[in-house]
């Protein structure tokens, strides 16, 4: 991590209260995670697993989502921090204490159905997710894995460095695995690798290409009964409908704070914005939604954005930009909008794995509730944008850049997501005809190898300079 990119502003009293108490959450959410697990056995992991220490050092990224930012900004970073520390250290718990229910999901596989079953998730791609953005290189051997095992080099870096752990035997063995034919050919294909190296029942979910539609709707929820009905062969897991009302509601309580708060966002100055907003959704909307934590994190965040709004003020010292990031975020490189916020007064308020249309989840009944799920998961982070027509992508991402009244686009030009890079030209062409100033940044998601945190950097600062001829904040 480049914390040394960003200029640390002078802590106030309170700047420093807010920091050691995220510390120390973060420390008590560590501590709890390993009595759960146990000493010895959480000593075997720790001698075992090469990537636990990673997880283990969050308070890096602590440190660069407070050390710019002052005041409201920083006590809500810290506390979102602590808030999906406290989140991690809950899966991570299960992963490593209960194998006889541990059942492993694609981070398009929400777990919801796994939680209405009595089994423990985890999602597998998390690691190759916040792992990179605590150490840069992170990914790197074991991507090195996956080539070296056979897997092509221009696949996407995160399936490559999911299978890598798995070749390496940095997963616990699970009951089972949770699979599905989303967002593209890369992901797709590894849960081959992952299901012959774990050597673990596999089941795979079939999406129809047309997700739009009532029939895809009423056919991908016979899809969800029929994954049921395998857990239940395949796993101690038993439905419990009940219990999945439960799970079904905290989601929708979740839901409902998050888009409240997204409302509060289109002001101008916004109320809130980065970290917490993408960061936030990332884990409790998408590797572990639908548990009392996160319904919290949403309206906590949701209550500290209304405070900043009736003072009349931004979250940002100066706002001056307004912008939304499309594709993955820059793993290798989270400290882009920190040094945004500090050199431009860009705020970034939306990002494309966190924007959804998702209903809520109907739960009078067992045929509503898997219905409601259906719609979710054909419709989750990168899923509805990137398979399919062209407009699947483009329709959200300019209705985001006028609901937000925003200046400009980012995208995050992955160069191992073919299905968005060839859609560059057109992406171009679309922002032209509407006078949308555009970045594509090229770089690669997971593998520092290819395009250097600084580069990213480079790119963005010669945008803000060049196009938006802008000057930097003093």
């Amino acid at each position: 991590m480049s914390i040394y990119d960003i200029r640390a502003v002078r802590p106030t009293l309170a700047d420093r209260a807010a920091d050691a108490r995220a510390w120390a959450e973060n420390c008590a959410s560590i501590a709890k995670m390993g009595l759960r697990v146990g000493p010895r056995r959480m000593a075997g992991h720790l001698s075992r697993i090469k990537w636990l220490p990673y997880l283990l050092q969050t308070n890096v990224i602590l440190d660069m989502m407070t050390r710019s930012r002052t005041g409201a900004y920083r006590e809500a970073n810290a506390h979102a921090l602590s808030g999906i520390v406290a989140g991690l250290a809950e899966s991570l718990g299960g992963l490593l204490s209960d194998p006889e229910k541990l059942v492993l999901h694609e981070d398009l596989v929400p777990p919801e159905i796994l939680m209405g079953m009595g089994l423990t998730p985890w999602m597998l791609e998390l690691l190759g997710i916040v792992a990179p953005m605590i150490a840069s290189d992170f990914a790197e051997p074991y991507i090195d894995a996956a080539e070296a095992a056979g897997t092509p080099p221009d696949v996407c870096s995160l399936p490559k460095a999911t299978m890598g752990l798995a070749l390496m035997g940095q997963f616990p063995k699970p009951a089972a695995m949770v699979t599905s034919n989303m967002p593209c050919d890369g992901g797709m294909a590894s849960y081959t690798v992952l299901e012959k190296s774990l050597s673990v029942p596999t089941f795979r979910l079939d999406t129809p290409y047309d997700f739009h539609s009532e029939r895809a709707v009423t056919y991908f929820t016979g899809e969800l009964f029929r994954m049921i009905e395998w857990l239940e062969e395949h796993t101690p897991g038993r439905m419990d409908w009940d219990r999945m009302r439960e799970v079904c509601e905290e989601r929708n309580r979740a839901a409902e704070a998050e888009l409240a708060l997204w409302d509060l966002m289109t002001r101008k100055p916004a109320p809130m914005a980065g970290e917490p907003v993408y960061l936030g959704h990332m884990m409790y909307m998408i590797a572990s939604p639908a548990t009392p934590l996160g319904t919290r994190y949403f309206q906590d965040l949701l209550a500290r954005a209304e405070k900043i709004a009736q003072s009349g003020q931004g979250v940002l010292p100066e706002e001056r930009y307004r912008a939304v990031l499309w594709n993955p975020p820059t793993l290798i490189y989270p400290e882009l909008f920190v040094r945004a916020e500090q050199e431009w007064g860009v705020a970034l308020l939306m990002d494309m794995l966190s924007f959804h249309r998702h209903p809520l989840v109907d739960t009078k009944t067992p045929e509503s509730m898997l219905r409601g799920l259906a719609r979710i998961i054909m419709q989750g982070a990168m899923s509805r944008h990137t398979r399919g027509p062209q407009a699947n992508f483009f329709s959200d991402l300019f209705h985001v850049y006028e609901r937000f009244d925003l200046d400009m686009i980012w995208m995050a030009g992955h160069i191992g997501c073919k299905n968005t890079m060839a859609l560059s030209g057109m992406f171009r062409e679309k922002c032209r005809e509407r006078g949308i100033p555009l970045l594509i940044i090229n770089y690669d998601l997971s593998d520092s190898r290819v395009v250097a945190p600084h580069q990213i950097r480079d790119q963005a600062d010669a945008f803000m300079e060049t196009v938006m001829k802008a000057e930097r904040v003093k």
